[in-house]
């Protein structure tokens, strides 16, 4: 990874929420969550939580080089339907090495929806996917 990556860098991610992303699309073999509000789904919040943070942190990556989520901790405190935008603002801040923390707003079209902050590591793909493999052999 780059060390140009400083606290404070910011990006903004926006997706507008289809039915894909609801609670029954979820884990539709659960009867539990088929009989849930079409709603933004918790589980898929955090996956845009991700996929902000990885979008932020594309540009200080070296060639060959991603990154993983270690650690989540958001709330989700307003439900949005489908048809509405959700933009989530990430915003660094700190850096320890390969590990970086991300401060997380999220907000639909009529109100915030929760905050928090997330944690990722920057890996090399092969040195973690010589460590699937090994994983597996066990």
């Amino acid at each position: 990874m780059r060390e140009t990556l400083k606290p404070g860098h910011k990006h903004i991610f926006t997706v507008r929420v289809d039915e894909e992303l609801t609670v029954p699309a979820l884990l539709p073999r659960s009867p539990l969550f088929s009989a849930m509000p079409r709603v933004l789904a918790t589980g898929y919040y955090v996956g845009l939580i991700e996929w902000a943070c990885m979008e932020a942190l594309e540009p200080f990556l070296e060639e060959g080089e991603g990154s993983v989520g270690t650690m989540i901790n958001v709330t989700h405190t307003s439900p949005t339907l489908p048809g509405m935008e959700v933009t989530i603002e990430v915003a660094c801040v700190d850096v320890q090495g390969r590990k970086t923390l991300w401060r997380v707003e999220a907000r639909d079209d009529k109100d915030p929806i929760g905050s928090g902050t997330h944690e990722r590591f920057t890996v090399r793909w092969d040195r973690f996917e010589k460590g699937l493999e090994e994983k597996a052999e066990k």
